[in-house]
């Protein structure tokens, strides 16, 4: 219990400050935009209930709001996200699992973990850009962005999965 709020905290903080620091700054051909705050959510323990999870949800995103410059939508995007976690992992995986696990490689296995992450990244990034957007004015380019930022995001977080299952393993 106590490794997982310490755990969470140092997550929570470093992602915040890459996120703010470094990948705000990254437009890949003025489209996309990387958002690993995002693992923080994701990363969060199977027994963790709903409303804590929106919870943190909700501070990640005013966090990272509060940085950037943009009145609620992180937090409106991340809440919502959260809400359709739980739900997330009890259909794709569909079996009990120890309420202390978090989502990782090694729980989900690499295919499961890749398809939670993309469909909650999917889910984030629909609602953060048709508020940023608030208009279906060009939704050519509005699906582009999403397509390219949802890819970018799930690649960067599936990295750090990868390279997160080597340490676990290296401590054990």
């Amino acid at each position: 219990m106590i490794n997982h709020i310490i755990r969470n905290t140092i997550y929570f903080i470093v992602l915040v400050l890459i996120q703010v620091l470094v990948l705000n700054n990254i437009h890949f051909l003025r489209i996309a935009t990387p958002f690993l705050y995002l693992y923080f959510i994701l990363k969060l323990p199977i027994g963790t209930s709903k409303s804590m999870v929106i919870f943190l949800s909700f501070i990640m995103g005013l966090v990272i709001d509060t940085f950037t410059n943009t009145p609620g939508m992180h937090a409106a995007a991340c809440t919502f996200a959260g809400f359709f976690r739980q739900p997330l992992i009890n259909l794709l995986i569909g079996k009990e699992l120890p309420v202390d696990l978090s989502p990782s490689y090694r729980t989900f296995g690499v295919s499961g973990f890749f398809r939670y992450t993309l469909i909650f990244v999917l889910i984030h990034h629909l609602f953060l850009f048709l508020i940023e957007s608030f208009t279906l004015f060009d939704p050519l380019f509005l699906a582009l962005r999403i397509g390219a930022s949802v890819i970018t995001t799930t690649i960067l977080i599936c990295t750090v999965e990868a390279f997160n299952i080597e340490t676990q393993k290296s401590a054990e």
